[in-house]
């Protein structure tokens, strides 16, 4: 069969001939629609990535995606394996699967579950928004980040939503999904200090990290330490820097709390509920025109050319073989 393989470490995968998936301990072999080209993606197959620890060469990317099992059946699986579902097929445990709605298609499809799972999470667990909550997101003008916007609203009810990011096209198209209020980061600090003191942030979730977020943090304090109010600041991705320069006075002075999300970051169990009942739901979204997530589909044979090329702001690449 045709795969994308990586055959050496920091190299992009090549389009090429690839053995056949063998079944076994309870596997089958499925025919693959499409896998989404995501950060979770790269990093794996790179070997960069924590969940990639005990990987061998050769590599072959795509964590996640929808395929078509032997009996017909469509459906969503994330199988986290060194080999992975940029191949014509895979070894897949159909236990584990998620069926997908007749009336959304296998490109979408497989683009929402790494956003919408993550963003489930990150609202529902790490975040615990409620009704009526003043949210706050950092790098909503990204896939994940603009997936949380809608579903901030949509589902958990929060009162107010607010998107920052650099791109101003996509911050005007978040306004008519569901964000009340977008910033850019050139003027995050300032205008973050000033919503806070008029209505204090309940949550912020942060796709961004570096100095995007020290700036945040920094204005959270705005309301000085006579104006405590509880802020659960949510770290999921780190797309403007690893680090930050956080003063010990900001956590002292305010009421900041601070947690992660990502693989490992949320007991099995919260995991589970956002793929068993936040994902089929979520499914049901795009199918009513409830939830919108631009996609690009790209075909298998070109991989080696969009691995490193720069992905369009808010745009989900989907390989289909």
């Amino acid at each position: 069969m045709k795969a994308a393989v990586i055959e050496e470490w920091d190299r992009p995968p090549v389009y090429t001939d690839h053995p056949e998936p063998q079944a076994s301990g309870g596997a089958v072999v499925a025919s693959v629609e499409a896998s989404p080209l995501t950060n979770l993606t790269r990093g794996v197959a790179m070997g960069k990535h924590y969940a990639s620890k005990g990987f061998e060469l050769p590599v072959i990317p795509g964590v996640d995606g929808v395929v078509r099992l032997p009996d017909g059946r469509r459906v969503y699986v994330n199988i986290l394996s060194a080999k992975g579902l940029f191949a014509e097929r895979a070894a897949v445990h159909p236990e584990n699967a998620t069926p997908v709605p007749d009336d959304v298609d296998s490109v979408t499809a497989a683009a929402l579950p790494n956003p919408g799972v993550s963003a489930w999470i990150s609202l529902e667990h790490a975040a615990a928004v409620s009704p009526g909550d003043h949210v706050l997101v950092l790098g909503a003008t990204g896939v994940t980040g603009a997936t949380a916007v809608q579903l901030a609203k949509s589902v958990f009810g929060a009162g107010r939503v607010v998107a920052a990011g650099r791109n101003t096209e996509r911050l005007a198209w978040l306004r008519s999904v569901g964000a009340d209020e977008a910033i850019t980061l050139d003027e995050l600090g300032d205008r973050v200090s000033a919503l806070h003191r008029e209505r204090p942030f309940d949550a912020v979730l942060d796709y961004l990290w570096g100095p995007p977020a020290e700036a945040t943090l920094a204005a959270l304090t705005s309301r000085g330490v006579s104006g405590y109010h509880p802020t659960r600041f949510v770290q999921v991705g780190s797309m403007a820097g690893e680090t930050v320069g956080l003063s010990a006075a900001v956590l002292r002075s305010s009421g900041i709390t601070m947690r992660g999300v990502g693989l490992g970051s949320a007991p099995p169990v919260v995991t589970a509920r956002a793929r068993t009942e936040g994902l089929p739901r979520m499914f049901a979204m795009l199918a009513a025109g409830e939830l919108a997530l631009p996609t690009k589909a790209v075909p298998l044979a070109d991989v080696e050319q969009v691995w490193t090329a720069p992905e369009s702001s808010g745009v989900r690449i989907v390989v289909t073989p």
